[in-house]
């Protein structure tokens, strides 16, 4: 195929008539694997005579192409037409030249397409590439030394999130970074936009270099000093006015504040990640170069960003606000150090009422987003995760880590500051009132609640008047965003006790007013407040006339802004007030429901659309923000259903409410959704113990949602699928294809590569529940299970057995329970007798719960029942050993009880313990107090990483070549089967006297070995039995007085 005819099908992709797309698209198909496709390609987007169209068109298609078929030969690829190697060839020798050629739109794509070559080319296969991209960096001509940093970025952009051998991005930084360097240093004096982004690309492959190691061409001072110098002066940089946009929010993106914002993002790193000792911790390798970087350049960064924030302060330049989120970053960390902490002692005043106070009041831009869109302000200012990615999250971090670490010399001085904006806020005439910077003050002191809420803060009893002098009052102010202050701040100061109660009613009137305030940002942060102020009895019980309304509001505005938030406080009302919700139960699901099929079809018409062959998508962040949603309002359904567990009939009631949400999200394979969807499949069918026509026509579409996308979420789906199956025994074994899918489900499971130990354990479990709800009814399923169970047991060595192979055991042993004499035919026919038990007997120990013991005893009983002569010999010549662990069982039974019976208590009671903040509280107040003004502040989160390096360091050192144990199995409180009615030392004894009286040979077998010590444990089994006989029988006569008391002689 020649390049004109090539050129015309790329040509006809765009084409305006549907009919002539398609038809071109067909035909490239059948010609792409043609060999010099690619090279032909490669011509099209070298021509200057093409239209940016078409080379847009082709760039599109050969960066797919290279995605799906430019492999490494040891990868296996399946329906893959392989780019040969000609055409590789051909790509690599002209795609440098071809990106300073082609238009923008053009490059991006290409640039992907070169970063996937390299990701599997470089350097084995790709060796003179380096070679290629100095070539282009040397060269005078601007637009070449363009794209060679632009291919310099793509080859280390391929190790940023590599773990493994990263020995040739050292080469790459030792040989190239000097050229890059050199390039900097003359940009910098530049004031083009082309310079900019030079830089901007120079500074961008040096935050990936550094980005998780410090490379020690990079600690050495011969590059150190250089590379810091050319930052800080870049941080320096004077930018002309005239460059600068009217336009704020264009100029916050000004590409030469993003060259600074880099910088500043570099020097960060180099001081928090490897130069500050009271960051990095002692065990840090990084620890002498930490000595030399905090001596020679902290002191020098801090300077140079404390002139440029005095300059910002007194307005002689400006600053975006990235920068300042960088300038705050690097504050927050400089004050831990003493050398840092210094210089920064006497400026800090000045940070605190200059640099942070300005940063946290309410600005023009929040009010122009406030009154232009806010939904999207409810988003960006209140989300707690949007908040945290903010750039005044940092300033906010400076101002708690100072008030903390810093706490002797600043702490008192940040109040008085506080309180001396608040002063004169109260005492200005009307005119003169400035309310952004009452919301400031208010929102810095919030900021600062833990700390002054602490024992031995000295002001915690002083708040209560601070709120109805400062507070208060604003819920009734002319201006929203200070009416939801007053709320923000209850929120934040939910830990304060009101001693007089009448400022809590206050506080109360004063949020339910706001809910129902005319700003839709201000009824969401009332809402948010109310969750925390249900705390106080008295809120609690002014609420519960209110609920309907309250409920509907949140509703309401669950559907207004799809905020996650609101859904957290829906749930802890419907956890917290269940009893009084239940009359609106089918009401409020209706209502969640209609809620929750609103977000989905927002969901929906938000989705990615294809367009021209490439995915174009709407906001990802919004997609995300409302499958966000709709998952806290399925775990507020979820709480709703856990309230009302003790009303079976009303559940019922509600699973047809709830079944659109059900099929809508399994059949639209919303997969984000499948862990709280099945949550509600499981909490329907657990609570009502049985399983209504409405869940049984769901079923289908559970098992399709397994085969298409749902085998990844087994975990998740099991639950259900068990309750299935023993609520609804008598359906399930009446149906021939339900039982078929559970098997399907089952075999699956046990063979599917997808799937890892842990989740295969699932697959034991549903053989359990099979054989253990459906006694007598499956025989055809059991030789399947033991084949399936084996795949895994077959080179299993009795000394170590894995938590799956221990259900591998246990899936046998229900098999042996189910039908002893079926499950042994089985296993002698496959010859795998001796070795089962073997692998059972040897591990026995490892039956540490209350049901693993109950099953095996069970099971052991029921092979007691078989005659010795009726049993494999291996069964015969082992048989002693039956009896004997049976007795092991025994014997550690009753301590497991009692451990469950703990755990069940400690469950019963868990909702009613309340987090112990006490001892956080006063760690934290420790570490205040102990932390002397002018030492080091250790970091905490670097004493918990230090701390993880240690504990894996330890675990490298202990771990072993042989095959590791997994964790000890714990009691699995909510677990139901049919072993738990069954009273086996009742069953034991039954047993043992029909095999003495029945089947002498095989009782004398048994016990021929009893030592004294067994005997007496025998009798004292014998006895618990006939003990809990009589009390049984005692206590269904104490019910039905028309029988006479009787008792079992033994």
């Amino acid at each position: 195929m020649d390049t004109h005819t090539v050129y015309q099908l790329f040509s006809a992709t765009y084409h305006s008539d549907p009919n002539v797309q398609k038809q071109a698209e067909g035909q490239l198909r059948q010609v792409e694997g043609t060999p010099g496709f690619i090279s032909i390609l490669v011509q099209i987007l070298g021509s200057e005579e093409i239209e940016v169209q078409t080379k847009q068109a082709v760039s599109i298609y050969l960066k797919n192409r290279v995605r799906s078929s430019w492999v490494s030969e040891e990868v296996t690829t399946h329906n893959i037409i392989p780019i040969e190697q000609q055409d590789r060839d051909t790509f690599k020798a002209n795609i440098l030249g071809i990106l300073v050629t082609v238009p923008n739109p053009v490059r991006v794509q290409l640039l992907d397409t070169l970063n996937r070559v390299l990701a599997n080319d470089f350097p084995n296969k790709w060796a003179d590439y380096i070679n290629q991209v100095h070539a282009f960096l040397g060269t005078n001509d601007a637009k070449m030394a363009y794209v060679g940093l632009l291919a310099l970025l793509q080859v280390i952009r391929v190790y940023q999130w590599r773990i493994e051998d990263k020995s040739p991005l050292v080469e790459i930084v030792q040989s190239s970074f000097p050229i890059t360097l050199q390039m900097a240093q003359s940009l910098c004096n530049e004031n083009s936009l082309d310079a900019a982004e030079m830089l901007r690309i120079i500074m961008k492959a040096y935050s990936i270099a550094i980005q998780y190691e410090l490379t020690q061409h990079l600690q050495d001072n011969s590059s150190l000093v250089p590379w810091v110098t050319l930052m800080l002066q870049i941080v320096e940089k004077h930018i002309p006015q005239e460059m600068l946009s009217e336009d704020l929010e264009e100029r916050q993106k000004f590409i030469w504040y993003r060259v600074k914002r880099r910088s500043c993002q570099n020097l960060n790193r180099l001081f928090s990640r490897y130069g500050n000792p009271a960051q990095i911790g002692q065990t840090s390798k990084y620890t002498a170069f930490a000595e030399n970087f905090v001596q020679q350049f902290g002191p020098q960064i801090l300077r140079v960003y404390l002139q440029q924030t005095d300059r910002w302060i007194k307005k002689e330049t400006w600053l975006s606000q990235k920068v300042l989120f960088f300038f705050a970053e690097f504050y927050r960390d400089a004050l831990t150090h003493k050398l840092t902490w210094q210089i920064m002692k006497s400026y800090a005043e000045t940070l605190v009422t200059h640099f942070i106070f300005p940063q946290l009041c309410f600005t023009e831009e929040d009010e122009d987003l406030w009154v232009d869109d806010p939904v999207d302000y409810i988003h960006k200012r209140l989300d707690p995760l949007e908040d945290f990615s903010a750039p005044v999250a940092a300033t906010i971090t400076f101002l708690m880590n100072l008030a903390k670490y810093r706490n002797k010399f600043i702490f008192k001085k940040i109040l008085i500051n506080i309180n001396n904006v608040l002063e004169t806020y109260r005492d200005a005439p009307p005119e003169s009132k400035d309310p952004r910077q009452k919301d400031g003050a208010l929102k810095m002191i919030g900021c600062l609640a833990d700390l002054i809420l602490r024992k031995k803060s000295g002001i915690a009893h002083h708040m209560e008047p601070f709120f109805t002098a400062y507070v208060f009052p604003e819920f009734q102010s002319q201006y929203p965003y200070l009416r939801a202050r007053a709320c923000d701040m209850l929120m934040r100061f939910n830990k304060m006790d009101f001693e007089n109660k009448a400022n809590l009613a206050i506080a109360f009137r004063g949020v339910t007013t706001c809910m129902r305030d005319t700003e839709l940002p201000v009824r969401v942060q009332a809402c948010l407040s109310l969750q925390f102020m249900i705390q106080h009895e008295s809120v609690r019980n002014a609420l519960i006339p209110s609920l309907p309304m309250i409920m509907q509001e949140l509703l309401n505005l669950t559907n207004q802004i799809d905020a996650d938030t609101l859904s957290g406080v829906m749930e802890e009302f419907v956890e917290v007030f269940s009893e009084e919700l239940t009359p609106f139960a089918i009401q409020l699901t209706e209502q969640l429901r209609n809620t929750f099929l609103r977000i989905m079809q927002d969901y929906q018409d938000s989705a990615a659309v294809p367009v021209s062959g490439e995915l174009i998508t709407s906001t990802e962040l919004d997609i995300s923000d409302k499958t966000m949603a709709a998952s806290g309002v399925l775990k507020t359904i979820t709480t709703l259903l856990l309230s009302l567990e003790s009303t079976p009939e009303l559940l019922s009631r509600l699973e047809n409410a709830l079944l659109p949400v059900i099929t809508y999200s399994l059949e639209n394979a919303i997969i984000d959704l499948y862990e709280d969807i099945f949550d509600i499949i499981d909490t329907c069918t657990f609570s009502t113990k049985q399983i209504s026509q409405t869940m049984w026509g769901i079923f289908e579409l559970i098992y399709k949602t397994f085969k298409d996308t749902g085998i990844d979420y087994i975990e998740e789906i099991f639950p259900s699928l068990d309750n299935y199956i023993s609520y609804g025994t008598q359906f399930f074994i009446q149906n021939t294809t339900l039982q078929r899918m559970i098997n399907d489900i089952v075999e699956t499971v046990m063979t599917s590569d997808r799937l890892n130990e842990s989740e295969r354990i699932c697959g034991c479990k549903l053989i359990e529940s099979i054989l253990l709800n459906c006694r007598g009814v499956v025989d055809q399923y059991v030789g399947p299970f033991i084949d399936l169970v084996f795949k895994h047991l077959s080179n299993t060595k009795s000394t170590s057995l894995t938590n799956f192979k221990f259900y591998c055991i246990e899936a046998v042993i229900n098999c042996l329970y189910y039908n002893p004499l079926l499950s042994l035919h089985i296993l002698e026919e496959r010859n795998l007798t001796q070795t089962f038990f073997s692998i059972w007997f040897d591990n026995i120990k490892k039956f540490s719960r209350v049901h693993d013991k109950k099953l095996v005893v069970v099971t052991l009983c029921s092979l007691m029942e078989i005659p010795v002569e009726q049993l494999p010999s291996i069964l015969q010549t082992g048989w002693p050993q039956v009896l004997e662990v049976i007795l092991t069982i025994f014997k550690s039974l009753p301590k497991a009880e009692e451990n469950r019976n703990e755990m069940e208590k400690m469950y019963d009671n868990e909702s009613d313990d309340d987090d112990d903040d006490g001892e956080a509280d006063g760690e934290s107040e420790n570490r205040g107090d102990q932390a002397v003004d002018d030492e080091d502040v250790q970091d905490e989160d670097a004493e918990y990483l230090e701390f993880l390096a240690r504990e894996a360091a330890r675990n490298a050192r202990s771990t072993t070549d042989e095959e590791d144990d997994d964790d000890p199995l714990e009691e699995e409180i909510l677990f139901e089967s049919p072993l738990d009615k069954l009273d086996v030392y009742i069953r034991f004894h039954d047993v043992f006297v029909g095999v003495q009286q029945h089947y002498p040979t095989s009782y004398n077998l048994l016990t021929k070995n009893l030592d004294t010590e067994k005997q007496n444990l025998i009798m004292k089994i014998i006895n618990i039995a006939n003990e809990r006989r009589k009390n049984s029988e005692n206590h269904t006569n104490e019910n039905d007085n028309n029988y006479e008391k009787q008792m079992y002689n033994y």
